[in-house]
């Protein structure tokens, strides 16, 4: 049995059972669920579950944060909903009816780079890696490196340069390949057609630059000649190349024959593909590429660039709540393949430290607040690391001006990032392991922004949040004052009438009123060795006459079963935790003839329905109906004294009263 079942069936009944669902899928921390019907789905509620840190809808999908372990989670709900083999894909699909042609372009692109991120990271750590051999000059007064006093360390640096030229050189290998895949195409024909954009026959597309014209390798046709240059590198060729390969693909299969498609099909998609590629699209994508990355390259480097990179700092993280910032992927890498670096990946980088000081920031200020740690510290180690969806959505949107902080300090250091010329020789390192990514001469100015992005987005969450919540503080004593007076109003009105005085006075205090109506018992007679014994706390029993479960004070729902549904937990504002139990070894009836009319994180007053269930059932099944009340956690409650022995009233008698 898996560690979320019970979270697992928690959710599936939240968005709206399995009927409300087209398909599931998961990725590095979130839960993505294509809905019939997105109106169904409790947000408020999955929110308030305690192993959810946060959600949203992108792309045509609701996304439910869950954290490194989403995996483990994914494997219980699928399990429990009964819909294994959903694939990713399935997902996509299925969400697409919600998206416009701008966000099928986007989820595209995301789409095609996700497979490649692993490959892209690791590629960014060896070159980080050998940045440090090869290029810090750290020994004999500054002059020489690592490489250049150790043969060993030579050596390692230039094995090492097989994996990083393999991820980058040879990048439209990966992306025609993912493109193929993630069409349903040929694999294997894509990476062929990949093969031939970066082949050792063709002039390596970095030394273009340093080659005349008429030393360039042509195709020799006779009426007419073709450069024969390779596109290593290339983002936008290989991607025009990849899904030229999956049309024409597509396109033969439907008016070729089945006893001849296997011959057919592959012969001539792959030959008029590679015919395209170099003969027109390659040409016309490299130019496309160059011209983006020279406007991007502009305006990081132009007259304005403090100004480009001040707002390219503020707008990065809402960027990620959009999925538009799955664009910069190719832009660093055309930048990188035209310019031998990127400035963009540092703003990037540190937008992950701003956001994840500004979780920080909230780890100091809720210090105290074990429950809300339990959220942050995980947020913030990720998000330092360069994986931020947990630090904004579990934690920094959720109360607006953390997610605020981190975008200025973000701004902030992106100013000083470009001011300098802060470059990165790769991406896919983000976070504080970003700094081994950037060229050796600009680490130290990407060290000065690391501590300008931490130290704002901490000091200015820390700032911020202390006036909020002083001011929250301060509308909770206004209201219990306002609250407190109301009540000594009431007292001085009735004081003529000694009786209703006295009860006037004791309903201003914290108290507990019956959540049934029947006879009030102490706990031992329960007749249960658990509660009976006072095991999981104090309370007392009701033996009910009635079938709804009332809350028998203001709170809000902690706690549900959803399988057996036969109890609720309540946490009060005093940190006070109520259990709500009804009948004895209840949970054997699997939830036969239980109704929860509330959900998990719901607010409740005193006297709101929370249980429907059906005495006769429980009693045909064996099991007393008394219903306890259990204090299984006092907080800052004091000398709680219950009211036992009576008959009493629903909504009506007070059964528990404490200061």
């Amino acid at each position: 049995m898996g560690n979320y079942v019970e979270d697992a069936k928690q959710l599936l009944r939240l968005v709206g059972g399995k009927e409300n669902i087209a398909a599931v899928s998961h990725c590095m921390t979130r839960m993505r669920f294509a809905l019939v019907n997105p109106a169904k789905a409790d947000v408020k509620a999955i929110e308030a579950m305690k192993v959810v840190k946060g959600s949203f809808t992108q792309s045509g999908q609701f996304q439910v944060i869950i954290g490194n372990t989403v995996a483990d989670f994914y494997n219980d709900f699928v399990k429990e909903a009964g819909i294994e083999g959903v694939s990713k894909d399935a997902v996509k699909q299925a969400a697409k009816k919600n998206q416009n042609v701008l966000q099928r372009i986007i989820t595209a692109l995301a789409e095609i780079f996700a497979p490649l991120i692993p490959a892209i990271i690791t590629g960014g750590l060896i070159l980080g890696f050998r940045n440090c051999i090869d290029s810090l000059y750290l020994f004999e007064n500054g002059t020489k490196t690592l490489c250049d006093i150790s043969q060993f360390w030579a050596g390692i640096d230039s094995f090492l340069w097989l994996i990083g030229e393999a991820v980058f050189h040879m990048l439209p290998v990966g992306i025609c390949w993912s493109v193929t895949k993630k069409m349903g195409t040929t694999e294997m024909l894509g990476i062929v057609l990949g093969l031939t954009l970066v082949s050792g026959q063709l002039l390596n597309a970095y030394s273009v630059a340093v080659t005349a014209l008429a030393d360039i390798p042509k195709w020799d046709f006779g009426s007419f000649k073709v450069n024969m240059i390779g596109y290593q590198g290339q983002v936008i060729p290989a991607i025009l190349a990849a899904f030229t390969l999956v049309y024409l693909e597509k396109f033969f299969r439907k008016i070729t024959p089945q006893v001849i498609s296997m011959i057919v099909v592959p012969f001539c998609s792959l030959l008029l593909s590679v015919m395209a590629a170099h003969f027109i699209l390659g040409p016309i994508g490299w130019k496309i590429g160059a011209f983006i990355s020279s406007i991007v390259f502009a305006g990081i480097t132009g007259t304005f660039k403090i100004v480009f990179g001040a707002i390219f700092g503020i707008v990065y993280a809402p960027l990620v709540i959009t999925g538009l910032h799955h664009m910069s992927n190719a832009i660093d890498l055309q930048l990188i393949a035209d310019y031998e670096g990127t400035m963009l990946w540092p703003m990037i980088a540190l937008s992950n430290i701003a956001q994840g000081s500004a979780v920080l920031g909230m780890i100091w200020l809720q210090r105290k607040d074990q429950e809300a740690q339990e959220v942050n510290i995980p947020a913030c180690i990720s998000c330092y690391l360069g994986v931020t969806e947990p630090a904004i959505f579990g934690v920094n949107l959720k109360r607006g001006f953390p997610f605020v902080c981190g975008m200025i300090a973000s701004s902030i250091a992106a100013i000083v990032s470009v001011a300098t010329g802060t470059t990165a020789n790769a991406i896919g390192v983000g976070g504080l392991p970003g700094i081994l990514s950037i060229q050796p001469k600009f680490m130290p100015s990407f060290a000065i922004c690391m501590v300008i992005a931490g130290s704002v987005a901490f000091l200015l969450t820390v700032i911020v949040g202390k006036k909020r919540l002083q001011e929250d503080n301060e509308k909770n004593t206004i209201e219990s004052t306002e609250a407190a007076a109301y009540a000594d109003q009431s007292m001085v009105i009735n004081s003529m009438d000694s009786t209703i005085k006295e009860k006037e006075i004791k309903q201003t205090m914290p108290r507990l009123t019956a959540f049934l109506s029947g006879k009030a018992i102490p706990l031992k007679e329960v007749g249960d060795g658990v509660f009976s014994e006072g095991i999981m706390g104090d309370g007392m029993a009701i033996i009910p006459e009635n079938e709804i479960l009332y809350a028998p004070i203001d709170a809000e729902i902690a706690v549900l079963m959803p399988e057996s549904r036969h109890a609720c937990g309540l946490k009060l504002n005093n940190g006070m935790e109520v259990l709500l139990h009804i009948g004895i070894d209840t949970v054997s009836m699997n939830g036969d003839g239980f109704e929860y009319l509330i959900q998990e994180g719901q607010k409740v007053c005193a006297g709101t329905p929370l249980i429907k269930f059906d005495r006769e059932k429980i009693k045909a099944a064996g099991h007393p109906d008394v219903t306890v009340c259990i204090i299984t956690d006092e907080g800052n409650a004091k000398d709680i004294q219950f009211h036992t022995g009576m008959t009493v009233e629903e909504k009506e008698t007070i059964i528990a009263d404490f200061k």
